[in-house]
């Protein structure tokens, strides 16, 4: 995926840190809510560019993984403090666990269940008992809905970036759907390009996502965010 890859280092301009603010609070409130004691050390899984860790830093102390070098370098540059390792969210063992383990929209590049059910092992494996994982899928099968939207933003570099999302599921019956952007970059110099990048990403019913929840070994709940994304809180219980 280009936007990953080729494109990271327009990341900022394409998904700016201050725009998670509120909704990094919200996850934290959760995340602090849901353990006992409440947590210290926190795993993001699929940290990308490292916006919601630039608000969790300062309540937790945060170790970052992601499978996109390119991803974790404009993180390192957002936040230093934190802890970066490359590795899959399906795949990756670190030896060690954590008090709470965080897995954002990433988890959409699930696209089976077999992917899901390995991205949930790997947060059970990383996450200490009696502690707890929040999973924030985009949304489940019962929520999705096709959809546009637009953003960007321009940089104090004098670049310029601004993206239209055109959301569609070609096929309910299966267990994806596609994210088309079309991206427009603007250069210090003011030459301007269009990029086309296509996502195939997950969506799951929310009965397999509690079955792999509880599959893996967590006591899961579900609960609606402060945007009416339905999203899940596994704790673990031994």
């Amino acid at each position: 995926m280009k936007l990953y890859d080729e494109l990271a280092e327009w990341w900022p301009l394409f998904s700016a840190p201050e725009n998670y603010a509120e909704e990094a609070a919200f996850f934290a409130r959760v995340l602090a809510e849901s353990g006992k004691p409440a947590p210290r050390t926190v795993l993001e899984l699929g940290s990308g560019g490292g916006n919601n860790a630039f608000y969790f830093k300062s309540k937790f102390e945060m170790t970052l993984v992601d499978l996109s070098p390119q991803m974790l370098a404009i993180s390192r540059k957002l936040n230093p403090e934190c802890d970066h390792r490359e590795g899959d969210m399906r795949t990756v063992n670190l030896g060690r666990t954590f008090d709470a383990v965080f897995v954002h929209d990433a988890i959409a590049y699930m696209t089976s269940a077999a992917d899901l059910s390995a991205a949930i092992r790997t947060a059970y494996r990383h996450c200490r008992v009696g502690g707890v994982a929040l999973f924030v899928p985009d949304c489940v099968r019962e929520t999705f809905v096709a959809e546009t939207k637009h953003g960007g933003h321009d940089g104090d570099d004098g670049r310029s970036l601004r993206y239209l999302m055109w959301v569609v599921d070609p096929d309910p019956t299966d267990t994806t759907y596609r994210t088309d952007f079309a991206i427009l970059l603007r250069d210090n110099r003011g030459d301007t390009r269009v990029v086309h990048d296509s996502h195939i990403e997950g969506v799951f019913p929310r009965a397999e996502w509690i079955r792999l929840l509880c599959e893996a070994g967590f006591e899961p709940r579900a609960l609606t965010d402060e945007w009416g994304r339905e999203i899940f809180v596994a704790k673990r219980p031994h």
